[in-house]
């Protein structure tokens, strides 16, 4: 005879087992619907090689495209929650790589700049106050990143967050 509490133990394990199972397939299908949605946000961006000569930067400096490594090319705004999540990454690979950062009506160069401060952030800043040069990689949202190989040909585009390890392989696939 089964008693009461190994009844119920068993029960509460089986209820267990059915949450962790939905827990697995919610996730997954979250994954999948997050990629399709990138993949169809980024349909629209420019698929021509890497564009422009120099930026500069809020720090005053030049930028140049440095064609003996891959550059990540990074739009994002102080204004977009996803972009603050993923910001972390970005300044975990731009220690490594070749990182240009695009901040996108996000204010003047002060504004940008107390947000990086605040957010321990060191990567390198344009400030595309206006939002033309986004206008120009056809942006419909934020983060968007580009990925352009050695020879300023774009290998990679994604709309939305992305982790440290997706860009770092991406841009390891790059520098052939």
């Amino acid at each position: 005879m089964v008693s009461f509490q190994h009844y119920k133990g068993l029960k509460m394990k089986n209820k267990f087992k059915h949450y962790i199972k939905e827990i697995i397939t919610f996730g997954f299908f979250l994954f999948i619907a997050t990629n399709a949605i990138s993949l169809y946000k980024s349909s629209n961006l420019l698929k021509e090689p890497y564009p422009l000569k120099t930026l500069k930067l809020i720090d005053n400096t030049q930028f140049t495209f440095d064609t003996k490594k891959p550059l990540l090319l990074h739009f994002w705004a102080t204004w977009c929650p996803i972009c603050k999540a993923e910001a972390s990454n970005i300044d975990a690979i731009s220690k490594k790589y070749q990182v240009i950062t695009i901040a996108v009506k996000s204010g003047d160069k002060r504004d940008i700049e107390r947000y990086m401060k605040k957010n321990n952030l060191h990567f390198k800043v344009y400030n595309d106050k206006d939002g033309l040069l986004a206008k120009k990689f056809h942006l419909a949202a934020y983060p968007t990143t580009f990925v352009y190989n050695k020879e300023k040909e774009l290998s990679f585009s994604d709309v939305g967050y992305s982790s440290t390890w997706g860009l770092k392989l991406r841009l390891w696939w790059s520098s052939f």
